[in-house]
């Protein structure tokens, strides 16, 4: 048995060296990380949850309350936390393994940190294939923890299935500067530190900007809470699981193969996309059905295809 496979089945089976291993070849882009997401797509299970906000909003504090609340229920859960990264070291604050501390020793608890590298969006590029991992290996819900980096936020809605955007009374200009469009990337928006002045200030303020949704789509649900004093939080687990049961896993499914497929071949330069899956899968539509029946994986589709753009160039340019 190879190297690679070796790994996958180490990840399937929930060993943590081997999702350690995963994790680090994707996130520095080895050439076998391919070969593992590919395997590992169709077995991934759950759910995943964003949770994003400006510095100082409490994201930490909040998941890991949220970690003590899932494991109660018997899951195991993991933990994607993007650090800023430092400019001239490219390492990650890890600041996330302080905070969660108490999770440390617990056996079905994996937290990771990740460098964004200066990756825009508040996420590493290698988030999504990271969660990709954790949630193959059994972990639900993974949840993503994403830089605070203001208004650049919005990835983290693209990537999990539900996302939540942490609010806290006294930022000031960085609420008061965000526009309507980056209230809609929350599926619920959470108002932290509610036993603070200001709350129902805050409140206000948010609803009031939600009206300005374009018409049709959904409002978020506002929830307040305490991550610190648990105030609201019940409000806040009967919220989720209020979005999880209206999910089927279907539906799950669907929208991460379209979007990973997406952004695969935008990672992989193949501005001809539309013309190459028409020639090697009759169609993008026809490719997703055969991700979604579990033939292929959007890893596999992109590798293809890059391959066959390699050899179009080769041939064009050996005329």
């Amino acid at each position: 048995m190879t190297p690679t496979a070796d790994i996958i089945r180490g990840v399937c089976e929930g060993s943590i060296r081997a999702i350690a291993r995963a994790l680090s070849l994707v996130e520095n882009g080895s050439p076998d990380s391919a070969d593992i997401l590919d395997k590992l797509f169709s077995r991934q299970q759950g759910f995943t949850l964003g949770i994003t906000g400006p510095p100082g909003a409490g994201k930490s504090t909040l998941v890991s309350r949220m970690i003590t609340r899932y494991r109660s229920a018997d899951n195991s859960v993991g933990v994607i936390a993007v650090d800023p990264s430092s400019p001239f070291t490219g390492g990650a604050l890890l600041g996330d393994r302080i905070r969660m501390q108490s999770h440390a020793t617990d056996s079905r608890v994996f937290i990771r940190s990740m460098g964004s590298r200066g990756h825009l969006g508040g996420l590493s590029g290698a988030t999504r294939d990271a969660s990709c991992v954790l949630s193959a290996a059994g972990y639900s819900p993974v949840l993503i923890e994403t830089v605070g980096v203001g208004q650049a936020e919005v990835e983290v809605a693209d990537l999990a299935d539900i996302t939540l955007l942490v609010l806290v009374p006294g930022l000031g200009d960085d609420v008061q500067s965000m526009k309507a469009g980056i209230m809609e990337i929350g599926d619920i928006i959470v108002l932290n530190k509610a036993d603070r002045n200001g709350i129902d200030q805050l409140e206000s303020y948010v609803k009031a900007s939600l009206e300005f949704m374009p018409p049709g789509l959904k409002k978020p649900e506002v929830v307040r809470i305490s991550a610190v004093t648990g105030e609201g939080l019940e409000d806040l687990w009967n919220a989720i699981n209020r979005l999880v049961a209206a999910q089927s896993g279907i539906d799950r499914r669907s929208r991460s193969a379209v979007k990973t497929l997406n952004d695969i071949l935008q990672e992989n330069g193949l501005i001809f996309s539309e013309k190459l899956l028409e020639l090697e899968y009759n169609g993008r539509e026809a490719a997703e059905e055969l991700i979604l029946a579990g033939q292929l994986s959007p890893y596999a589709i992109g590798k293809k295809l890059l391959e066959r753009a390699e050899r179009m160039f080769e041939h064009n340019g050996s005329k």
